[in-house]
């Protein structure tokens, strides 16, 4: 759900030279609400939000939950109260996920394979190569939203320009449900008619520190020099990309292949608590769901971190890279617990029971603390992820000292860590079979 501002005199007609406009950005129309509405066909017309939950906040909201001013990060208590008529749903990630997918491959992938996914509900196309067959770019921004439209009852918008950076800006102000094209001679003009928010990156605190030299449109931006860019921004780098983007200007390449660098899952408590193994259930179902979508995609994981937020709202982080790289939730969580006892300065002092565990074969982690100990602070918030990616096929894994004993005694000869992946493996088989509800990782 964008929150890019958008001006009613930048959606009118540009011209119609499409030489060198060879980069579309096409941006879904209120993505999850339009996918609700598709599969609840009875929401029609209904002031849609998604984001349930007295602590939870909005994903999305459809163009009708918009006019009662309801916007993306907005807390659900704050949009019940502006829309208490609304139907609030709660987020699907995998079905939005799963319609994404079939839209970049079966509708995206059919012009070109160039194609840059940035997120769930967006992406570019350098569709230079697919002209000889489609002719203008237009007619392929044409063709596939009327294709997004007829196959998935939803809608998107498609700004046509020479680079990335301008064909973002079209598609915004495209919405919704419409095509922009900015002939590459007009891209300056363009732009510069913007607000400062506007240009993707520009956010309310750059916005300020502009707003302080007298600096409040892209215009304005335009008029400085690069020096004085620089002394506004206090960043020789960041000077040299406004002073480009304030011209329409940008040399980056579409990119098809993105390299994934992390996978995470994190949750907000309906209420904030001291309860460790409250904080530890948390910990465990983002372990599950992170090590099942490490298996999905192929990767295995090298670094954990732990990410906490508390009642004032501020947060806390930690990592560790471990000795070798693992895609199971056996292998994440113990590593969890550890960090969260590090990061809450929580030791055996804190409170330590007779047969704690190890950290060995999933029977604790072996800091020695307490599962019932109560945390030293309030938690709002708890999750983990994973990074350090690699593929699992490429990735060569050392066995430890301990595995080749154990592989040499077992009567399969398989380690612990074996068994393990091959029981959170039948768990995926489980899951797809009959919903993500159907089997749950233990601890």
């Amino acid at each position: 759900m964008s929150t890019a501002p958008r001006l009613a005199a930048a959606k009118r007609d540009w011209g119609h030279d499409e030489t060198g406009c060879t980069v579309l950005h096409i941006d879904m129309d209120a993505f999850y609400a339009s996918l609700e509405v598709a599969r609840h066909p009875e929401l029609r017309g209904k002031p849609v939000i998604i984001g349930t939950g007295p602590r939870s906040v909005v994903s999305a909201a459809s163009y009708e939950a918009r006019r009662y001013g309801i916007n993306s990060a907005m807390p659900s208590a704050r949009a019940r109260q502006l829309c208490p008529d609304g139907v609030f749903l709660p987020v699907d990630m995998r079905y939005y996920r799963a319609v994404s997918h079939e839209i970049m491959t079966g509708v995206f992938h059919a012009v070109t394979d160039q194609v840059e996914q940035v997120s769930v509900d967006e992406g570019y196309m350098d569709v230079s190569g697919a002209l000889l067959a489609w002719k203008r770019p237009t007619a392929i921004g044409a063709w596939i939203r009327a294709e997004v439209e007829r196959r998935f009852h939803v809608t998107c918008s498609v700004g046509v320009a020479a680079n990335k950076l301008v064909a973002k800006m079209a598609s915004t102000n495209a919405k919704p449900n419409g095509m922009l094209l900015i002939p590459a001679a007009r891209s300056a003009e363009f732009v510069q008619m913007m607000p400062l928010r506007g240009i993707p990156g520009i956010g309310p605190s750059l916005e300020k520190r502009l707003n302080a030299w007298g600096v409040a449109s892209v215009a304005d931006l335009a008029a400085m020099s690069p020096d004085a860019l620089e002394r506004a921004t206090g960043s020789a780098a960041a000077a040299r990309g406004l002073w480009r983007a304030a011209r329409g200007l940008d040399n980056r390449r579409v990119t098809p292949v993105r390299e994934e660098k992390s996978v995470g899952s994190e949750e907000t408590l309906l209420k904030d608590t001291t309860d460790q193994r409250v904080v530890c259930r948390l910990l465990r179902e983002a372990c599950d769901e992170v090590a099942g979508t490490l298996r999905r995609k192929g990767f295995v994981a090298r670094t954990v971190t732990v990410k906490l937020r508390f009642a004032d709202l501020s947060y806390r982080t930690k990592s560790r890279t471990l000795e070798r790289p693992v895609d199971t939730a056996g292998a994440l969580y113990p590593t969890c617990v550890r960090l969260l006892h590090e990061m809450l300065g929580m030791t055996a002092d804190t409170g330590a029971r007779p047969g704690n565990g190890t950290g060995r074969n999933g029977r604790g982690t072996g800091d020695g603390v307490s599962p019932d100990a109560p945390l030293p602070k309030l938690i709002r918030l708890a999750g983990m992820s994973a990074s350090g990616l690699s593929e699992a096929d490429a990735t060569a894994v050392q066995p430890s000292l301990d595995d080749m004993i154990e592989e040499a005694t077992s009567a399969d000869s398989r380690t612990v860590s074996d068994r393990q992946r091959r029981a959170e493996s039948a768990l995926d088989e489980v899951r797809r079979r009959f919903g993500d509800g159907a089997a749950r990782f233990g601890a």
